[in-house]
């Protein structure tokens, strides 16, 4: 069987990037579970095993073929000068966490790869380098603007109806019509990633859910609306709940995601219950795409004091979901196979 090809950026060479990652693919059961392709520099990658006491044998390729056997190989990308200075924001490592993250997108994007996993990029060390994007989901909103964000674990799930905008602006954003299209994207994406098992429970906006409209009327006249229609249409989907609980109806069961309204919402919820082990997926891409659920933590980056937990669940939530799409597009051409062969059975 051919394995899933998983290409993985570095990240801010500043920060825990590409330490978190090598440590992560040092471990047998990540190693041997896919072809990894590490998006970097050489240079990058030679500092980081010396810091990280970490003996691997990472060859460079020119060519991303699928395989049966798992490796890890090294997509060479030349950062510029200067870049690869720890623990700081600067400007050229953000020019090469860009290229390298730039370069995974456009080989996954000719479907060279299954999946990217992005290490963690300095949102300031873009922006001094001039690069138009706060980061990596607004940079593919911009090929794929239906793109939804997601974070996962073991413990809970939510996905964010907005995301990097004011709480003004989620506020104005939630409209039934727009709620509704949410939750129908949300669970086809879903269904897509091979989770067609999910459900959904939606968090009210205002205190206690509005209630009855004595604390808002946000429920009544825009959520529970979208909640009903999509219902209608086949979702499996419950709401809306107050805030201050819908995410401990949700903790613990693995097929049931918190759709939360805009991001503290759920992502206070979500980094207080899974922060270590939490990955951050972008659903609705033609590709994987998943990210650990932290920053590049300049203050012990080069110090091999960083947990690698989040990049490894990252990878291995990248190889899962890469995986059953796989596997259902192969059982999905074989249907197709053999709907083709009965048809020219039946023709005399």
């Amino acid at each position: 069987m051919t394995l899933p090809r998983i290409g993985i950026t570095l990240g801010d060479p500043g920060g825990i990037g590409p330490e978190v990652t090598l440590r992560s693919l040092s471990r047998k059961d990540v190693f041997s579970s896919a072809n990894h392709i590490l998006f970097g520099s050489s240079s990058l990658i030679q500092e980081t095993l010396k810091l990280s006491g970490l003996s691997m044998d990472i060859p460079t390729v020119s060519r991303i073929n699928n395989a049966d056997l798992h490796s890890i190989s090294l997509w060479e990308i030349e950062a510029p000068l200067n870049a690869g200075q720890k623990g700081i924001v600067s400007k050229e490592n953000g020019e090469a966490s860009f290229r390298f993250f730039e370069e995974a997108v456009k080989k996954a994007q000719e479907g060279a790869l299954d999946a990217i996993v992005t290490a963690p990029i300095s949102k300031h060390s873009w922006s001094l380098a001039g690069i138009p994007y706060p980061g990596h989901t607004e940079y593919l909103s911009r090929s794929y603007p239906q793109a939804l964000m997601a974070f996962w674990s073991e413990k809970i799930k939510v996905a964010l109806f907005s995301h990097h905008i004011s709480l003004k602006q989620a506020i104005e954003k939630i409209k039934t019509k727009e709620l509704l299209e949410f939750f129908l994207l949300l669970h086809k994406f879903l269904i897509q990633a091979g989770k067609k098992n999910m459900s959904f429970l939606v968090s009210g906006l205002n205190p206690h859910a509005g209630e009855e409209g004595l604390l808002g009327t946000e429920e009544k006249e825009e959520i529970f609306p979208a909640v009903k229609r999509a219902q209608d249409e086949g979702v499996p989907i419950q709401g809306p709940y107050p805030p201050d609980v819908v995410f401990r109806k949700a903790y613990g069961l693995p097929d049931t995601m918190v759709i939360a309204l805009y991001h503290d919402q759920g992502l206070i919820a979500f980094k207080m219950a899974a922060f270590d082990e939490g990955v951050n997926v972008t659903l609705g891409l033609p590709f994987v795409r998943t990210s650990p659920d932290h920053g590049t933590a300049f203050d012990i980056a080069g110090k091999g004091k960083a947990d690698p937990l989040s990049m490894t669940e990252a990878i291995r939530l990248a190889i899962d979901l890469s995986s059953s799409r796989k596997n259902k597009t192969e059982e999905e051409n074989r249907k197709g196979r053999a709907t083709e062969q009965k048809n020219k059975e039946r023709i005399p």
